[in-house]
């Protein structure tokens, strides 16, 4: 009702809060009579699998399960109480993610390896990734010198530099292994997390011969299975490599085989600058276009039947055709978690079409973010569940506000071929649009990076990739038995040839790569809560996602950069100076380089000389001072430690000390307890964050090696060469 201006403050209050209510419960209701709640679940349930990972130590697997049992019995007496029993369904699908996650943990458990060793290895070989130079293997571990049995590493990742193996072979040679790393700085992502749940308890290099050796044992029924499989995915690489031709025959391989091995560092770093990267990772854009072109050949031929055009249901045999043929191309291309969870969310999607069911919709996305959830509760915590599911749900989400458009005059139909054209180029400019603004957030936060050309990257070969490149696979996979192939992949190969001269083109623009600061987990929630607020409410409640969106921006705009960065074993540090950029001392791994220079929002290389301005150097060590002239010293020797202690606000040392210093020390022995360390300016000095806690007890935190072996000689520390060990699995 209309109230007049002279009414008290206090009823013009209490109306407002009872129109405000009304009309909450108005929209609550219309959201429940639309089933919009359940889209919630999995929610709650990826907020149980955070909590999860949250503990600091280990949870026994009793407690959620019997949360989960007490929750759901909750919901089914209160089944009459709409709002209470959401409350409890919600509560039990976190103690389901809770679970999931204690459970798979259990079932993956793996020893990690203690510390750097050098000594025999053998194994069989599980898959092999050829390179520019050398290969990567995957090794199942059958023995390793020197490592009791009940510390030995399930698997390992070596690169080898010469030498010929393959799948399936029993192996011997002389390897450098080392505990899978982890985070590059404090808050950085877990790459030793990421090795736990992938099976690899260690990585390393092999340099000299590779020897067969006789098995101790006959392949696992399993493995024998994953050798067949990768020695086909091996042959069929080489095949498509040497018919494609050039960089496009490696690009078109990958798209095939998930090998990505032949692809250059430049051509990777083309294709990220034009935002299409995703197209070699073998995820949700290829998994749709090849289930679509199976889909689309199976009901394009039996409608050439009248036959089977009218007595048999076409729709539902493409669909599970496309199902059959999506599952092969997971297997074949290796079936990496990417890969799997867009199998998952295909299979979903087709099987909507055998119940007659809607397939484009956000309930079957619901249901396949829980499935990948139960399977795979850690890919929550990676980007690519993350960017393909907030990519998805935003389309989605743009498609059920189109089609419940008003069309009180429909649109001017124009002729031929200009509406088709129209219609594609319009699609292909909104959907990048809302899968750009969707995983933007993500991208940054994990990669400290935005392509703002990536529109037009992708406006420019997403169709070649679509109408000539994803057929042509088709085609040639099913033609690769007879031998009749190479036309397939000739065409894969040109196709690609354009896409990377687009992606070269895009990348040469300037500002074509935006590097963003770091910012921390916080913003990222802000921004998920945007995301999913905006997308899984109908009503005009969902606009209130401006709230989250406006506090996770402003947040992000002022990230807390620290002023001193030190590496894991104290081999090098990055000291910020007066002009607010890092410069170096000592001498940081490149990987771990590349990733201060990315969570700064610095643009340079790791080569770039300027990284080295104002930083003093001499034989016994660096010193670097910061914007407020503070002394950081980084020694290399033991009477270097001796003096700068006296001189120096704090001394950064990859040898073990234990004596006096009237500085702030920061030796081996503490990094190999704290891990990467990162310090902050504060009025008494500096506070600091470390990357690895003491009292965290999970199985894919380090192992603390014992005083003895933490002052073994630098030889056998991860800072004395093979960088490219330490990096990303």
């Amino acid at each position: 009702m209309r109230l007049r201006p002279f009414a008290p403050v206090a009823t013009r209050l209490q109306t407002w809060q009872a129109e405000w209510q009304a009309g909450f419960g108005r929209a609550l209701a219309l959201e429940a009579e639309r089933r919009r709640p359940f889209l919630w679940l999995p929610v709650a349930m990826g907020a149980g699998i955070l909590l999860y990972f949250a503990a600091d130590r280990e949870p026994a697997l009793w407690a959620p399960v019997l949360g989960f049992a007490l929750s759901a019995a909750c919901a089914f007496l209160l089944r009459t109480r709409r709002v209470a029993a959401m409350a409890c369904l919600a509560a039990a699908a976190a103690f389901a993610g809770f679970a999931a996650g204690v459970w798979r943990t259990a079932d993956i458990a793996a020893p990690m390896l203690d510390r750097p060793r050098i000594g025999k290895l053998t194994g069989f070989v599980e898959t092999v990734e050829a390179r520019d130079v050398g290969a990567r293997l995957v090794v199942l571990v059958t023995n390793i010198a020197g490592v009791p049995a009940e510390a030995r590493p399930k698997r390992v990742r070596v690169n080898i530099r010469a030498g010929s193996v393959a799948p399936g072979d029993h192996i011997v040679a002389t390897a450098r292994l080392l505990p899978p790393p982890g985070p590059a700085r404090a808050g950085g992502y877990d790459f030793g997390r990421d090795a736990f749940f992938r099976g690899i308890g260690a990585v390393g290099s092999i340099s000299g011969k590779v020897a067969l050796a006789p098995p101790p044992h006959p392949l696992p029924p399993r493995l024998a299975l994953d050798v067949v499989i990768d020695q086909a995915r091996n042959a069929l690489t080489r095949r498509i490599a040497e018919a494609g031709g050039g960089q496009g025959g490696a690009v078109a391989a990958a798209l095939v085989t998930g090998k990505r091995g032949l692809i250059s560092e430049a051509t990777n770093n083309d294709l990220r600058a034009a935002g299409i990267y995703h197209i070699v990772s073998i995820s949700g854009l290829h998994m749709v276009l090849a289930a679509g072109t199976i889909f689309w050949l199976v009901r394009a031929l039996l409608a050439l039947s009248q036959t089977a055009a009218l007595r048999w249901p076409v729709k539902k045999i493409a669909a599970a055709a496309a199902m059959l043929g999506a599952t092969a191309y997971c297997v074949f291309s290796g079936g990496d978690v990417a890969t799997e969870r867009s199998l998952i969310m295909t299979l979903v999607m087709l099987g909507a079409v055998l119940v007659d069911r809607a397939a484009l919709s956000m309930r079957n996305l619901a249901l396949a973010a829980m499935i990948v959830l139960l399977r795979e509760p850690e890919a929550l915590l990676g980007p690519s569940f993350q960017m393909s599911f907030g990519a998805v749900a935003a389309l989605i989400a743009f498609a059920e506000r189109w089609e419940g458009r008003s069309r009180a005059h429909p649109p001017p139909a124009l002729v031929w071929p200009l509406g088709p054209l129209w219609a594609a180029a319009l699609g292909i400019i909104v959907t990048t649009l809302l899968a750009t603004a969707a995983t933007a957030p993500f991208g940054a936060y994990h990669f400290q990076t935005f392509n703002p050309f990536g529109l037009l990257g992708n406006a420019m070969a997403l169709p070649f990739v679509s109408l000539f490149v994803m057929p042509a696979a088709v085609f040639g996979v099913l033609a690769y038995p007879f031998g009749l192939d190479w036309p397939a992949w000739a065409l894969m190969g040109l196709a690609s040839d354009v896409v990377l001269n687009v992606a070269h083109w895009v990348a040469a623009i300037d500002h074509s790569t935006v590097m963003i600061a770091a910012f921390g987990p916080a913003v990222l929630i802000c921004f998920v809560l945007a995301l999913l607020w905006l997308t899984l409410w109908t009503t005009a409640w969902r606009w209130l996602a401006a709230l989250p969106l406006v506090f996770g921006v402003a947040i992000a705009g002022k990230p807390e950069r620290p002023e001193i960065l030190i590496e894991r074993d104290g081999s090098g540090l990055a000291v910020r100076g007066a002009d607010g950029r890092l410069a170096i001392a000592g001498r940081p791994s490149r990987f771990v380089l590349q990733q201060w220079l990315a969570a700064d929002g610095d643009g340079r290389s790791p080569d770039d000389p300027t990284l080295r301005a104002g930083v003093a150097c001499d034989a016994l060590g660096c010193v670097a001072r910061t914007g407020d002239q503070r002394a950081v010293s980084h020694a290399r020797d033991r009477l270097a430690i001796i003096e700068d202690c006296l001189r120096a606000d704090l001394v950064v040392t990859a040898i073990p000390w234990s004596g006096a210093c009237k500085a702030r020390l920061i030796e081996r022995m503490g990094l190999a307890r704290d891990g990467a360390t990162s310090l902050y300016r504060s009025r008494s000095g500096w506070s600091s964050r470390i990357s690895e806690h003491s009292d965290s007890e999970r199985p894919w935190s380090r192992r603390r090696p014992p005083p003895a072996a933490q002052s073994a000689p630098a030889a056998a520390s991860p800072a004395s060469g093979a960088d490219d060990d330490a990096g990303p699995l």
